[in-house]
């Protein structure tokens, strides 16, 4: 079928990623607004899986180079990261469009509510850096690529799958932790969407329509995690993990 659009369409998808952009620089789970919008408008689910990376690619850009200006982002560091991401998220983006994500809705909301008790019951989560709990080589050839490969596959949340593990398993800050997600969430959404143009999978009105909306919410919201620090990022992420969580139960049981 189709994408029939009109202006008001149009603005509604610009004005879900303005406040989707925001959200995702500072917390992650922006996916978590924008799918369900381009579903909504009646785009095919991969198709809208697919679209969703488009515009999530420019968000994700905008606060990372945000993060890298103001200093925060090392990618001198990252290389090893970033390209095994790049590789696992490809991978994700492929299988993606020979089988949908069906069985991942049952996983999903176990993970995220994990991470809701860990950012609610951790002792100032992230405040100062802490001593890694696993090395560098596993966190770069293994954890990264693996929520590469399930961000290329399907994403909500990816961002704070990200910055989770940066925190809990790097002892990353916090700041540092999320200047570090957004740009492994930009490596997975560029790697991603290049398989989904190849494939044809792309709606490109819908997803140029959002594109403005995220550059404007991911520059504001990068500037705000950084202003804010922890007051701030954590009730945020607290506040996605249960929204998220909510949207599972009214989407499964009512």
């Amino acid at each position: 079928m189709a994408f029939e659009y009109s202006i008001e369409i149009l603005g509604f998808l610009a004005v879900i990623a303005i406040v989707a952009g925001f959200v995702d620089a500072v917390a992650g789970g922006g996916g978590l607004l924008t799918v369900p919008a381009l579903l909504l408008v009646q785009i095919p689910p991969v198709q809208a899986l697919a679209t969703n990376k488009l515009q999530a690619s420019f968000g994700s850009f905008t606060a990372s180079f945000t993060m890298i200006k103001k200093g925060q982002a090392d990618l001198k560091t990252l290389w090893p990261a970033i390209i095994s991401c790049f590789l696992g998220a490809a991978l994700g983006a492929v299988i993606l469009q020979y089988s949908p994500p069906d069985s991942l809705e049952l996983v999903i909301p176990v993970v995220i509510s994990l991470i809701c008790v860990y950012f609610l019951v951790a002792p100032n989560p992230g405040d100062v850096k802490s001593k890694p709990r696993v090395s560098k080589h596993y966190w770069r050839f293994f954890y990264v690529p693996v929520l590469g490969f399930y961000d290329g596959y399907f994403g909500p949340g990816a961002g704070m799958f990200y910055s989770l593990g940066e925190v809990a398993l790097r002892g990353r800050k916090i700041i540092k932790a999320i200047a570090h997600a957004k740009v492994l969430n930009f490596t997975s959404n560029i790697a991603s969407l290049i398989i989904f143009i190849a494939g044809g999978k792309v709606v490109w009105v819908a997803g140029f329509a959002m594109v403005l909306g995220q550059i404007l919410g991911s520059y504001l919201g990068a500037h705000a995690a950084i202003k804010g620090g922890m007051r701030l990022i954590k009730p945020m992420i607290v506040m996605v993990c249960l929204a998220m969580l909510c949207k599972f139960v009214f989407d499964n049981y009512l």
